[in-house]
């Protein structure tokens, strides 16, 4: 099992915030240009969701770090479900995942 452990903690995982999502038809599609907004049906101050391996894993809200954005988390996933999540790319067993979750609760 440790090699399952050390495998996964090298493991690098996309992470995705997600603004929000919209449905467009060819046609606005086709007419965007530089400049163009896309109006997205989310409140600026909504929460964001942060996936991995396009899995939801976690909340949170919108912050400036510099001239960069971040993400201060508000409510996260179990350590299993972010164990789950992040190896949904690495073909893993679900025993061998809760065993994992198990170990990363455990400090090990």
């Amino acid at each position: 099992m440790a090699s399952v452990s050390a495998h996964l903690h090298e493991l690098e995982v996309p992470i995705i915030v997600e603004l929000g999502r919209r449905t467009m038809d060819i046609r606005e599609v086709m007419h965007l240009v530089p400049g163009a907004i896309v109006e997205l049906p989310k409140a600026a101050d909504e929460p964001l969701e942060l996936m991995v391996n396009n899995k939801a894993i976690a909340i949170g809200t919108a912050v400036k770090v510099g001239e960069n954005f971040g993400l201060r988390i508000t409510a996260i996933g179990s350590l299993e479900q972010r164990a789950a999540a992040a190896a949904a790319g690495d073909e893993i067993s679900d025993d061998e995942a809760e065993a994992l979750a198990a170990q990363m609760l455990a400090g090990l």
